[in-house]
């Protein structure tokens, strides 16, 4: 059954995909922008790979709080995998910026508000991995990545609200839910559907890696017990 939802799950993610891109290449439907030509495409992946880092990042957050209250370490093995996955979305998001900076901006990288927050968020993300695999033990590895993923979670606020509380050179909200002046019809909607596919890829690799996890802490436990012996 697991292997049969990872399958369709991954298979709706293609099919969206390759039918929204059909659609944001035709200039018929999503004409280039005005300032930056086809370049702004790039929106299309960079602002959903934002938006399904963030949704993993709190997700892997809850699932840290549901391990601090039960003490289960099947939360702690979810939190795992929802946050690895979320940062491989979080590095695509800071790729696609950078490439997007250097066509638009003329450099790759600027110490702005919005992209610095974000990087430290993905600073914080690699430091709870690094924790990780620095911690032998399931219960202290759990409790203390709970305890960091929360603290992560908070900057994610800060990414958020950065583009409202310090307008630098990276543009203000564009979306109509962030209180921008919106995008021209019919640009905006391959957005939300390319931000679906990514989600339903995210679910996918979050499964793989949640059963990774848990024959990881099998294969612990029985090391734990023939190194008491």
């Amino acid at each position: 059954m697991r292997v049969k939802i990872i399958l369709a799950l991954s298979a709706l993610s293609g099919l969206i995909l390759a039918w929204n891109l059909h659609t944001m290449f035709d200039v018929t439907q999503v004409p280039d922008e005005l300032n930056q030509g086809a370049a702004f495409r790039i929106i299309y992946f960079h602002v959903p790979s934002a938006l399904t880092s963030f949704t993993g990042f709190y997700i892997g957050m809850f699932a840290g709080v549901g391990y601090l209250m039960k003490k289960d370490l099947r939360f702690d093995a979810f939190a795992a995998a929802v946050n690895e996955v979320s940062l491989a979305f979080a590095t695509i998001t800071l790729i696609t910026g950078s490439i997007w900076g250097r066509i638009i901006w003329g450099i790759w990288w600027t110490w702005d508000p919005r992209i610095t927050s974000y990087f430290v968020c993905w600073l914080l993300y690699v430091g709870y991995f690094m924790l990780r695999r620095a911690i032998d033990d399931p219960t202290t590895r759990a409790r203390l990545g709970a305890v960091l993923s929360i603290f992560a979670a908070i900057d994610i606020v800060i990414v958020w609200k950065s583009i409202e509380w310090w307008r630098t050179q990276h543009p203000g909200p564009v979306l109509e839910i962030r209180g921008g002046g919106g995008m021209a019809p019919g640009m905006e909607a391959p957005l939300w559907w390319n931000l679906l596919a990514l989600l339903l890829l995210a679910s996918a690799l979050v499964i793989v890696r949640t059963r990774q996890e848990s024959m990881q802490r099998e294969i612990d436990s029985l090391r734990r017990y023939a190194h008491a012996f």
